[in-house]
């Protein structure tokens, strides 16, 4: 994996080459290996590497024959070499990388390039003869992508950090990413916390030439049906595909490995590189000293079945100082608690392999998550009572039923009846905010109020939710998911985390071919009842014990509400409540605080979301 940067004037001024070694030096850690810069007229590119293929001759930034197209390349592209001999005969290739491969398909397939790459992937590419550069993501968003616009230039990286070393740039904040951020823990693409650094959208390429800029979606999932198919069928399917995109990700000329916390999907991801190599696959995990929380029994349990070369780690309150790094890594606020046992399931790997393979993305395609079956379920209500009725009935309950965290979970109904008086899409937003909309107004402060004016961060989700070509509910909301969770807060979370340990991460669930044929699946087959991920639980009973297979989901998440009350409370409270800042109101900091400490709300996720934007408001404060 690799850290790209660079940046183009569009008045062809001459370029200073300390800019762009600067922009590449601070992303040494998404690749220590090498470092490489090319400058051009009025362009520049940098690349740092973590060499992964074609380790003698794959450095970068690379170009075509006559030095009229190069390219920084972060990634890895599973189909190159079928790519390759496609080329062979109207192209001359000077190296084994998947780079090269790009670079000879932009020159024959100008227009369609991208959308013939089968991997993860974020690029920039010149092509000096029309003065135009290309940034490309690839279709979920694996792999990050910024860009700093303004009339004299453009300025692009892997992370905002290398961008902030070129000179001359509005760092304005971006107050409606400030009002993403309270209420979804992530800041949603295209924005980023300036306003004037942007996020390529996964699944989209931006084509850029002075004074001119168009973006390209070149590909979407698609939620319709496919042909009709036995359960059977679809099981046999599925395993061909899954075993194809687990085998596709096994190239490497580094030491190889996977994540694995005793969940079905990474443990299902081990299984079929156990079948696929001929060696034991070595194996990490993290585990907790609250047993709440601690999967690493499960995890054991899978590699003794596996016979994986097996590692792990516990992690304690004492770890929480890594927040502060995780803070600098983020470049931005984010408030996905788990980054930190990511960060430390990526360190034990390290120390054993240079890349790994997870199961993220399972969730998502196959309905994994508990809240899909909740959303079925109130959707159910929606659909025999009217929008105004419930309003009428279930308004008032939720105001006056009690917020009982500590109570059995059937007792805990004022979720269920404030997301009843909304909209599907609406309700959805409400089951995945942080701030909800009866807290959301007293944690912004007044001044920050009127500047928002009538934004609504709802409507982002409604423009998701309305684009779904599929009118199933199941099938939207999970389409909503892979545009907005999964790529802004799952796999941010996890490029981050594990290029801050220099490790390559790979995703088989998240093989975009895999994707499409899950999403063409019937939704019966992925949730069954209250059962998710059913057809992936039935078609892995063969390679995993049951008992691992249909064990009650965890859910990689740490002991936050314990640790707030007990190993970071010192630590919290200096940053949430002796602190003050122009968007967050003080009182009602302090009200959940209090509430917290005593025990009668746990407010952790919302103070984690406070301690990680006030981390971010320090450093900013000092660029």
């Amino acid at each position: 994996m690799c850290g790209i940067s660079g940046f183009m004037y569009f008045d062809s001024a001459p370029v200073h080459e300390r800019i762009v070694h600067a922009m590449s030096d601070v992303q040494q850690h998404r690749g220590p290996d090498q470092s490489g810069v090319y400058l051009g007229s009025g362009v520049a590119l940098g690349h740092r590497r973590l060499s992964i293929i074609d380790l003698s001759s794959g450095k970068q930034p690379l170009a075509n024959e006559n030095g009229t197209v190069w390219i920084s390349f972060n990634g890895e592209i599973y189909n190159y070499m079928d790519l390759r001999r496609k080329l062979e005969g109207s192209h001359q290739f000077l190296t084994r990388s998947d780079t090269e491969t790009i670079v000879h398909l932009y020159e024959s397939y100008p227009s369609t390039f991208v959308s013939q790459l089968r991997g993860m992937f974020a690029f920039a590419l010149w092509d000096a003869n029309n003065r135009t550069m290309i940034l490309a993501r690839d279709r979920v968003g694996k792999k990050p992508l910024y860009y700093y616009l303004d009339d004299q230039k453009l300025v692009f990286a892997s992370e905002i950090k290398s961008i902030l070393q070129h000179p001359a740039l509005n760092l304005d904040v971006d107050e409606l990413a400030v009002s993403d951020y309270l209420s979804l823990g992530y800041i949603p693409a295209p924005k980023s916390i300036y306003r004037s650094i942007r996020k390529v959208r996964p699944g989209h390429y931006l084509v850029v030439k002075p004074g001119r800029v168009e973006e390209v979606e070149y590909w979407d999932l698609s939620f319709r049906e496919g042909e009709p198919r036995s359960e059977q069928q679809w099981r046999d399917a599925l395993l061909e595909e899954f075993e194809t995109s687990v085998n596709i990700r096994l190239m490497s000329e580094v030491p190889l490995g996977g994540f694995l916390s005793g969940g079905i999907d990474s443990s299902g991801v081990v299984a079929m590189m156990t079948k696929l190599v001929n060696h034991p696959v070595k194996t990490a995990t993290i585990g907790f000293e609250e047993e709440a929380f601690d999967e690493s029994k499960f995890a054991r349990q899978v590699s003794d079945h596996l016979k994986t070369d097996h590692h792990e780690r516990i992690v304690t309150p004492e770890k929480i100082a890594t927040i502060e790094k995780l803070s600098w890594h983020y470049d931005e606020p984010f408030a996905d608690s788990s980054a930190l046992p990511t960060y430390f399931v990526s360190q034990v790997a390290r120390e054993k392999v240079t890349v790994a393979l997870s199961g993220d993305g399972g969730d998502e395609s196959f309905a994994g998550y508990s809240r899909y079956y909740m959303d079925m379920q109130e959707n159910r209500m929606r659909r025999v009572l009217p929008l105004s009725v419930r309003r009428t009935l279930f308004g008032p309950l939720a105001m006056v039923y009690p917020k009982m965290d500590w109570a059995p979970r059937f007792l805990r109904a004022k979720t269920t009846l404030q997301s009843l008086t909304f909209d599907p899409a609406e309700g959805y937003f409400e089951t995945m905010s942080t701030f909800r909309r009866h807290d959301k107004p007293k944690i912004i402060s007044n001044d920050f109020k009127q500047r928002l004016g009538s934004y609504d961060t709802t409507d982002i989700f409604r423009d998701c939710y309305g684009r779904a070509d599929t009118a199933d509910p199941l099938s939207r909301i999970q389409y909503l998911d892979v545009k907005t969770y999964l790529t802004d807060d799952i796999l941010t979370k996890v490029d981050r985390a594990s290029m801050a340990n220099s490790l390559e991460v790979r995703c088989p669930l998240l093989d975009h071919k895999l994707m499409e044929l899950v999403a063409s699946m019937p939704s019966r087959l992925k949730l069954k009842g209250a059962l998710g991920k059913y057809i992936f639980k039935k078609a892995m009973e063969q390679q995993l014990p049951k008992n691992i297979i249909y064990r009650n989901k965890m859910g990689f998440a740490i002991p936050l509400a314990n640790w707030f009350r007990n190993g970071i409370r010192d630590y919290a409270r200096a940053h949430i409540l002796e602190r003050e800042d122009p968007y967050l109101s003080s009182s009602f900091i302090r009200k959940i605080w209090n509430q917290h400490q005593t025990g009668y709300r746990d407010r952790s996720s919302q103070l984690w979301n406070i301690l990680m934007f006030r981390l971010w408001l320090n450093r900013h404060a000092r660029l």
